[in-house]
């Protein structure tokens, strides 16, 4: 294992419909080069028209460079996923899910520098569905599965809704993982920090897609329902559009965080008559 500069982790928010596929194709391969990163890791779950993720879809971003593709409440949402879930090792779904449930909430992966990671995904319980115990759940993998526990590194992407749910996972984890990313709410925040115990924290990556909306979605479709309490049907906004992100560096030898980043790009040239819809 190389140890003489740490290993460099890019996440990436949310990833929403067209856009944030066309995000990945401009920017994730200059993002790789620029910042030397060894694995990237992206939340999907938004990607097929706002909600789900197709095979065709996730094919897609592994081809721009994604490694790693987490997700959250959304995963379900095309049945197609079913088929996949299982065989497709890079994609994961929350951890908490019943037993039974398609697909793994863990795995563990290589990296060019010689250390694995192992990424893990879990979904908060306020405001979303009722899981089993996201906090429970991850105490049980880190004591009792012998591959996370031989990792060094690893790394949570804690899709939640509330932000107090999601700054206590991180002071729950400090110390036993090298990175805490909160996903779901699709707005960045500015709480970047590493905690005591070495651990990378932040309560929100953002969301990659279009920002002239609300939360990636056409503005004039959510204010015509916060306006009049009537039915609509979303549509993926297409103006604005940017990656939003968190790097963080870690020590190979400790896993513990030494540098966190929030990592912010704006990408023009986006074409929506060029989309084919959401596969």
């Amino acid at each position: 294992m190389d140890q003489s500069r740490t290993l460099n982790i890019l996440f990436i928010g949310d990833l929403v419909g067209q856009p944030g596929k066309f995000i990945l194709s401009r920017k994730l391969r200059e993002l790789r080069e620029k910042h030397k990163t060894d694995l990237v890791i992206a939340n999907g779950e938004n990607l097929a028209g706002g909600k789900g993720i197709t095979p065709n879809l996730a094919a897609k971003v592994f081809s721009f460079g994604v490694d790693v593709m987490t997700s959250g409440n959304h995963i379900w949402k095309n049945r197609e996923v079913f088929k996949m879930i299982d065989a497709e090792q890079r994609l994961l779904r929350p951890l908490n899910y019943p037993e039974g449930a398609p697909g793994r909430g863990w795995n563990v992966f290589p990296t060019s520098l010689g250390a694995d990671v192992c990424v893990i995904n879990l979904m908060g319980r306020l405001n979303l569905l009722e899981l089993d115990c996201p906090f429970q759940a991850i105490d049980r993998l880190l004591k009792n599965e012998p591959r996370v526990k031989a990792a060094k590194i690893r790394f949570l992407d804690f899709h939640a809704e509330t932000t107090s749910e999601k700054i206590a996972m991180g002071w729950f984890l400090d110390g036993r993982v090298s990175g805490v990313v909160g996903t779901h709410t699709h707005v960045p925040t500015a709480d970047e920090t590493i905690l005591p115990n070495g651990t990378g924290y932040i309560t929100d990556a953002g969301m990659t897609g279009p920002h002239d909306s609300v939360l990636g979605v056409d503005k004039e479709v959510i204010l015509k329902n916060f306006v009049t309490r009537m039915p609509v049907s979303f549509r993926i906004a297409d103006k604005d559009l940017r990656l939003n992100g968190v790097l963080l560096k870690v020590d190979p030898a400790s896993g513990r965080c030494v540098a966190i980043e929030r990592i912010r790009e704006e990408v023009g040239g986006y074409a929506p008559s060029d989309d084919q819809g959401p596969a």
